[in-house]
């Protein structure tokens, strides 16, 4: 098995790099997906939530309510250390369990997006980072996502330099064109990661 540790800063296209890889037939574990799954209506994460922040974090329909819980949290750090303290192991637990479950000769790609911040490649084979310009990747959330301009720029400037993450990479996906030139470098690092998954 090859654990590959994917990552990317916002609007470089980890998740469609993530889907590619997925088309090819790597095994996908999302943090992202993951840490929305353990909270989920019905599961001891969402208990422990409501047990530390009390159930206004709660929507009328019993989910969590994220814009709730992000103002209590994203406003003061030792709230937000409480909330990862719940989520954190149970994200980590989840992904072991479908890692355990992959093939001995799978790829497994870990999409962790802030996987430089947390000081996480240890924990993988390789480290696959998906770049773009910071120019490129302002225009996407812009014109993609809806954002203001500052805003974008403002998620960017709280993640990892693009420095910091090309410094841990082991493969670099460059995602400064379109889908054909990004789909067919996607091609040419799975065929390496294929090779390395069989060796």
């Amino acid at each position: 098995m090859l654990k590959i540790g994917l990552t990317g800063g916002i609007g470089a296209g980890k998740s469609e790099v993530s889907r590619l890889f997925a088309a090819h037939g790597a095994v996908i574990v999302d943090s992202d997906v993951i840490a929305r799954e353990v909270v989920a209506p019905g599961t001891d994460g969402l208990a422990a939530v409501v047990a530390e922040f009390g159930p206004q974090v709660l929507r009328e329909d019993g989910a969590l309510d994220r814009p709730a819980l992000g103002a209590i949290v994203f406003a003061d750090p030792e709230r937000l250390k409480a909330l990862n303290a719940i989520v954190h192991p149970l994200v980590r637990a989840r992904s072991a369990a479908l890692e355990a479950a992959a093939a001995p000769d799978a790829v497994v790609v870990h999409d962790v997006p802030l996987l430089a911040e947390n000081g996480l490649a240890p924990l993988f084979d390789l480290i696959v980072v998906v770049d773009a310009a910071d120019e490129v990747r302002v225009d996407r959330l812009v014109r993609l996502r809806g954002m203001a301009e500052e805003e974008a720029r403002a998620r960017m400037a709280a993640q990892a330099s693009r420095e910091d993450r090309l410094a841990i990479a082991n493969l670099v996906i460059d995602n400064g064109g379109g889908l054909t030139e990004l789909a067919a470098r996607v091609d040419e690092v799975w065929a390496e990661l294929a090779r390395r998954a069989s060796a």
